[in-house]
């Protein structure tokens, strides 16, 4: 299995699938890169090299004490991009990968990028504070790191139901794929699930975003509980220089399985086609202007 070595000397377990524009798919918490397994198979089998890879203390790479934050998330990733020389790739993050997808743009800027899609992400800012006064209050979050010390299995497994809204009345998901979601989870070791979290909940995004000129895919399901569409992707599009918003209508945070073809397709026709209207400089200056202004 192929590992590169962060930073820190991390070992990052990654796939490379395909061959064609490069594409790195970045999965969400507290999943793998497994998550990706209908992305991955339809994209490489169309004509697009697929790189996935597991943050580091979850999955099959490392679980080191330290590094689960966002400036370290976004270092392994560029010690991913560096190594494979990957050029004119597309980004991809899925809730909590969309931050990664963010800080990576922020602070390393788009030499090796081309695109980039935030799908179901945490961005720009969840944390309730006095410039986020419509963010997510921190005790919603303690209860969610309590919960997890507390009996991670349990939580996992009630967390995994609202992570596609699945319910008596609505069978989302099969009951194989809530007990695959139970196993992919619990690969994580207990401190990278509870750092993570943290990671995700608190860190503020809405500076990375102002830096990001590349073309941007925003999807968001529109009944997504876990990550409310109007606290993220609302606001993420207020913040990109150029950027289109896809609301799936009815579709929960796990979008990936639940709305798998529709994904998959838009995933593939901006991946070749552009997808996004690309603004003319002025006309994209003063989009974003209004946007700051606006905040």
């Amino acid at each position: 299995m192929p590992y590169k070595q962060a930073e820190d000397k991390t070992e990052i377990h990654y796939s490379d699938w395909g061959t064609g524009v490069p594409v790195v798919l970045i999965h969400g918490w507290p999943l793998t890169s497994v998550m990706w397994e209908k992305q991955a198979e339809f994209l490489a089998s169309n004509g697009v090299r697929v790189i996935t890879y597991d943050r580091r203390g979850f999955g099959l790479s490392g679980q080191p004490w330290s590094g689960y934050d966002y400036d370290t998330f976004a270092s392994d990733l560029n010690v991913l991009m560096e190594t494979l020389d990957l050029r004119g790739a597309v980004l991809v993050g899925f809730s909590m990968g969309g931050g990664e997808v963010a800080r990576y743009l922020g602070r390393y800027g788009s030499s090796r990028v081309s695109k980039a899609v935030l799908i179901s992400s945490v961005t720009p800012y969840l944390l309730q504070a006095p410039d986020n006064p419509d963010g997510i209050e921190a005790e919603e979050f303690q209860k969610i790191e309590d919960a997890l010390l507390t009996d991670r299995p349990d939580f996992l497994k009630d967390f995994g139901a609202k992570f596609y809204n699945r319910s008596l009345m609505n069978h989302s998901v099969s009951d194989a794929v809530l007990q695959w979601n139970q196993n992919v989870c619990l690969t994580a070791s207990l401190h990278s699930t509870v750092a993570a979290a943290k990671a995700w909940s608190s860190t503020d995004f809405r500076a990375d975003l102002r830096k990001i000129t590349v073309p941007t895919l925003v999807i968001h399901g529109t009944s997504d509980q876990t990550v409310p569409i109007e606290k993220s992707a609302h606001k993420a599009v207020q913040l990109l220089k150029n950027a289109i918003l896809r609301e799936y209508e009815g579709e929960p945070h796990g979008l990936f399985l639940t709305a798998a073809d529709e994904l998959n397709n838009d995933l593939l026709e901006f991946i070749q086609t552009g997808g996004v209207p690309t603004l003319d400089p002025q006309a994209a200056e003063t989009a974003f202007t209004s946007a700051v202004l606006s905040q």
